[in-house]
């Protein structure tokens, strides 16, 4: 069985998954089967597991078992572990000396753990003396499938990113070159200083000797301050190129995407790109000339002597064979560390985004105790890959000084024996410690490269993601959704139906036949739960229905660009988002020059201009992240003037003046009555004030329509809509 690290926090499922169809034959990429098994944010179910397994032809059965029950007959399986994760049991030995069982589980998030029979129960074992399992068989069409390998990024990935630094390339090549051919001066120079000065005793050709060497030390110096400078600029604009365009991608992913994902995970992937940066600009170069050097000073060690030369480099093929061996197990820890760095990130923003919460809750102690646990978590990711890697230096430096002493003692016998003279003596010592420097470097080299490796894995999950446009996809306001052919216009939903988690979750959405009018109003109400957002999300198509279809007049919404219908619709969500920018900024968003007039008509509608008036920048004035510094009535009328500002065909408003006093509610609600006037509007909202004007209601129940008609149509019927809105309206007594 391959063992299949995580990338993220919440993918231990899929990784589980992807072992044990490696266990029986055919490998499966992780975002195969994250998509497969539903996974969001809350990380994936059993469940979700479960109908993964199923579609990749693999048998599924699960279960709360005693662990008398799990057997090697029935492994791997997978189990839920500490309640909050899958890891799999792949078999159940005993100790050769006490022979009591012991209980192998490959850890997605760990790596291969042994474990005793006490410890397994404490992490398994959730209900009395039982724990949840999932027993997993394949069947004959799991043996049809066909390997679905991630693809790796390519070595052109990367190199396109040099292209436009040619210049500056070629530069650091020939510093290197000529700081390389520098150094092959001084064992000449160090042999005729012994041969020809000291022995002599020719203080002129000493001194000539040794100025120079400073001469040419002098030139190394300046040589390596000319290489460090292009490097920093070269490496700088790369860094932010493959950073850019890594952002560019992302926003250009389906919102279904980040779903599945946490600031940590995102934060943690671009500090990847700096050892990217670092292996093409530095260590590739380095290394380059390294081998050069090597080569050169080779060929300058078998003139001096073939044994000795032998004798170095078997000595030097063991000590690297000795360095690979242990960066496989490193490996493996890196993926860990990534993980447990990305959780650490996520809990110190959760951390200061939350403290006024946390204060407010006694809630500091606990998070900061959780922290803390996370930094304990790291620590042993750390003491492990610092163990990996003492292991891996204290065995090279040893070979490498063993190499040394053998050399040297080999050298000196020559002398002793006549066949070699004290200035060659120490050449080939000069020469034996400029050969250990680019093996060292050769050595951090292939480290470096299993680093870009890992780090280029973990961003092609984002580079390889299918974007939300798609070719063949049309403007909204093309000639189909403008041609009149007879039927009444607006918004159509055809037997929508939709489920975050797969088949057998709960439904969000059920069966919603629904027709919004162009033109016209229609509310949206209903309790807390029953779908009003969802239903609101599909209509911007940041989701597509499990089942049915939704029509823009006579346009499928399938074959509309995301990007070109959420340009013509004008929208405030729940959640919605205020810049850390100045105000206007933030209203007219993604205007690059800002329509002053529109601008203007914006605040008037939206009721905040004597808000900004008070402010000493005005409209320049900037407000904190997430719209710190300012109320939530404050933060929701700028959200409002965002929408009104674009003057689109479409406006969807999901609870946009729930935040409102009042009377700051009555003057938006008409003002906006005229702003609506010719387009279509979809309102979500509780209050009665909001929705009785609409020319029709929907109400939702679960996920269904229950109801629908006009405010005095839905309150006589006494039903949902007025059990609703009865104590607005003081009907309760």
């Amino acid at each position: 069985m391959n063992f299949i690290p995580q990338h993220d926090q919440m993918d231990c499922g899929p990784a589980c998954l992807a072992m044990i169809a490696s266990h029986y034959g055919v490998d499966f990429g992780l975002q195969y089967l994250r998509d497969k098994s539903f996974i969001t944010k809350e990380g994936v179910s059993l469940l979700g597991i479960s109908e993964a397994a199923e579609k990749i032809g693999i048998k599924t059965v699960a279960a709360k078992s005693q662990l008398k029950y799990l057997d090697n007959s029935l492994l791997p399986c997978i189990l839920h572990w500490n309640q909050n994760h899958f890891v799999v049991l792949y078999k159940i030995s005993k100790n050769i000396f006490t022979r009591k069982p012991v209980f192998k589980i490959a850890d997605p998030g760990h790596g291969y753990i042994n474990l005793s029979e006490e410890k397994f129960k404490k992490n398994w074992i959730s209900d009395e003396d039982k724990g949840v399992v999932l027993f997993l068989e394949p069947t004959e069409e799991f043996y049809k499938q066909s390997s679905h390998k991630e693809k790796k990024l390519s070595v052109q990935f990367l190199l396109h990113y040099l292209k436009p630094y040619k210049t500056q390339m070629v530069q650091m090549l020939l510093l290197l070159l000529v700081g390389t051919l520098t150094t092959l001066v001084f064992p000449v120079l160090t042999q005729k200083l012994m041969d020809d000065g000291v022995s002599k005793k020719d203080m002129s050709v000493i001194s000539y000797i040794l100025i120079a060497q400073l001469a040419f030390f002098l030139g190394n110096i300046i040589f390596n301050i000319f290489r460090n400078w292009i490097m920093l600029i070269v490496g700088t604009n790369i860094n932010i190129r493959i950073i850019s365009d890594f952002l560019k991608k992302l926003l250009k992913l389906p919102i279904k995407f980040f779903d599945t994902k946490l600031m940590g995970d995102f934060n943690q992937r671009i500090q990847d790109h700096e050892r990217i940066e670092s292996f093409l600009t530095s260590q590739s170069l380095i290394t380059l000339f390294s081998a050069i050097t090597f080569t050169v000073f080779f060929g300058v060690l078998w003139y001096y002597d073939l044994t000795i030369l032998l004798v170095y480099m078997a000595l030097t093929s063991i000590s690297i064979v000795w360095s690979l061996f242990w960066m496989k197990k490193r490996k493996m820890l890196d993926y860990f560390r990534f993980q447990q760095r990305s959780e650490n990130q996520e809990s110190v923003y959760e951390i200061i985004s939350g403290v006024s919460e946390m204060k407010l809750n006694q809630f500091e102690d606990y998070k900061r105790k959780r922290w803390e646990e996370i930094q304990q978590k790291l620590l042993k990711t750390n003491v492990r890959i610092l163990k990996v890697d003492q292991i891996q230096m204290s065995g090279f430096e040893f070979i490498n000084q063993l190499k040394n002493i053998i050399v040297t003692f080999l050298a000196a016998s020559f002398v002793v024996k006549g066949s070699m003279t004290l200035g060659e003596l120490l050449s080939v010592s000069y020469i034996i410690g400029q050969m250990n420097s680019p093996v060292n470097e050769l050595i951090q080299f292939f480290r470096s490269l299993q680093d870009a490796k890992l780090s280029l894995s973990r961003l092609h999950e984002v580079h390889d993601y299918h974007e939300e446009e798609e070719e063949g996809q049309v403007p909204l306001l093309s000639e189909k959704y403008t041609e009149q052919n007879g039927i009444q216009r607006g918004i159509y939903c055809k037997n929508v139906s939709f489920q975050y988690e797969g088949p057998r979750s709960p439904h969000v959405l059920k069966n919603i036949n629904l027709f919004i009018p162009e033109g016209k109003m229609t509310a949206i109400v209903g309790a807390s739960g029953s779908g009003k957002t969802t239903l609101m999300k599909i209509f911007l198509k940041f989701y597509e229905p499990v089942e049915g279809e939704i029509f823009f007049n006579h346009l499928n919404a399938k074959d509309i660009s995301p990007k070109d219908l959420r340009v013509n619709c004008g929208t405030v969500m729940q959640e919605g988002f205020v810049f850390s920018d100045t105000i206007e900024r933030n209203i007219a968003a993604g205007d690059e020059d800002i329509d002053y007039l529109k601008l203007e008509k914006a605040l008037d509608i939206a009721n905040i201009r004597s808000f900004i008036e008070k402010l000493p920048l005005g409209l320049k004035t900037k407000i904190g992240t997430s719209g710190n510094g300012i109320s939530g009535g404050q933060k929701q009328r700028i959200l409002i003037a965002r929408a009104v500002y674009k003057n689109p065909q479409l406006i969807f408003f999901d609870e946009a003046t729930s935040a409102l006093d009042a009377d700051n509610e009555k003057v938006i609600h008409d003002n906006l009555q005229s702003f609506f006037k010719g387009k279509t509007v979809v309102i979500v909202a509780h209050r009665l004030s909001t929705v009785k004007n609409a020319d029709q209601i929907i109400v939702l129940k679960h996920g269904e329509i229950v109801e629908q008609g006009s405010h005095q149509q839905l309150v006589s019927r006494k039903s949902d809509y007025y059990n609703l809105v009865k104590n607005q309206l003081e009907l309760g007594g």
